[in-house]
């Protein structure tokens, strides 16, 4: 329970951070859905993508196949990953699923 916590805390950090920048925050409860929403949203709608790697139904780095999609903005939409696991070995296993950045949990807003 302890992990849980920890993580809703990095998800409710990042969440008011970006909305304080102004930024509108629509969240997918694992990566079945996450890939749902990005295949059903208009073209470019999404801006920037904050993947986390252990979701319930579809892992993070499975959920970024989202690059392979039929359409022109999957390619070069931001995927950044968020996670607990920042060994190096990780932040490359992202990489080569097509995300551009990785942030390590918990994270801090002061960053």
């Amino acid at each position: 329970m302890e992990v849980e916590r920890r993580q809703n805390i990095s998800f409710w950090i990042a969440t008011e951070l970006l909305a304080e920048e102004g930024c509108i925050v629509e969240t997918a409860n694992d990566g079945v859905a996450c890939v749902d929403m990005i295949e059903k949203a208009d073209a470019d709608y999404y801006k920037m993508i904050l993947m986390d790697i252990q979701m319930p139904a579809m892992n993070g780095l499975d959920a970024a196949a989202i690059r392979n999609l039929d359409r022109k903005d999957a390619e070069f939409v931001p995927i950044i990953a968020m996670s607990a696991n920042a060994f190096a070995e990780d932040i490359i296993n992202c990489k080569l699923a097509g995300m551009n950045m990785h942030l390590s949990k918990l994270l801090d807003e002061t960053k």
